[in-house]
């Protein structure tokens, strides 16, 4: 579905409510390609795979993970090219759009720094108990992969219900990422939406713990 009228962050975040999520169009910088895929790609919340050696990685201190400190930084590095994605949908109308909502707090991102730098992270959107993960990028190795346990611990924590990931990936299947059909999906859209939720910032500490439960989690269901 493809639309030229000017897109307003109300008009976006009633668009996600229903399911639709738009991406920049490579051929045109001004238009936005409206998607609504079946089957859906999800993460679940609670059944998230974390392994040991990441959560080695997570604990150890080699990055810093922040929240919604450089959301604009995020989206730049996700749309910047990289092997095998010459092009980006991240346009500038699209930026322009997601400020907006991150200014509005509905945008968030995730950081993970390095030494004082920016070398991974995401972002996306939250509504109502719903996040909506749009990108993420990596500069060294697992950045991007520490900054999704960092999120997961977050909306957890935070009572979200449902972590939407558009599509399925090999990738995402690692961490337990699943795809289910657009009607399941869009019943759970609905009750996430009208629940009642807010993004929150835990404590380190909170963090540090329900990763902790993540892993065990994992540990009992034989991964």
């Amino acid at each position: 579905m493809n639309s030229k009228i000017e897109l307003t962050p109300e008009l976006m975040l009633g668009a996600y409510s229903i399911g639709l999520f738009p991406m920049g169009s490579n051929d045109d910088p001004d238009r936005l390609d409206w998607y609504d895929p079946d089957p859906r790609g999800v993460m679940p919340l609670y059944g998230f795979h974390l392994s040991k050696r990441l959560t080695r990685t997570v604990l150890s201190g080699k990055f810093t993970i922040t929240a919604d400190t450089d959301f604009e930084g995020v989206m730049r590095a996700c749309a910047m090219p990289a092997p095998g994605r010459e092009t980006t949908w991240i346009s500038e109308t699209i930026i322009g759009l997601f400020c907006r909502l991150h200014d509005m707090g509905y945008g968030h991102s995730i950081e993970t720094w390095r030494d004082g730098k920016l070398v991974g992270g995401l972002y996306g959107v939250g509504l109502g108990s719903a996040f909506f993960g749009e990108s993420m990028f990596s500069r060294e190795a697992d950045a991007s992969k520490v900054a999704l346990v960092d999120l997961v611990a977050r909306l957890r924590l935070c009572g979200f219900d449902l972590l939407d990931t558009q599509f399925g990936t090999t990738h995402l299947s690692q961490f337990g990422g699943e795809e289910i059909d657009a009607d399941e999906y869009k019943a759970r859209l609905h009750r996430a939406v009208c629940s009642e939720c807010r993004w929150t910032n835990p404590s380190q500490t909170e963090i540090i713990s329900e990763i902790n439960l993540m892993r065990s989690e994992t540990c009992a269901s034989g991964g």
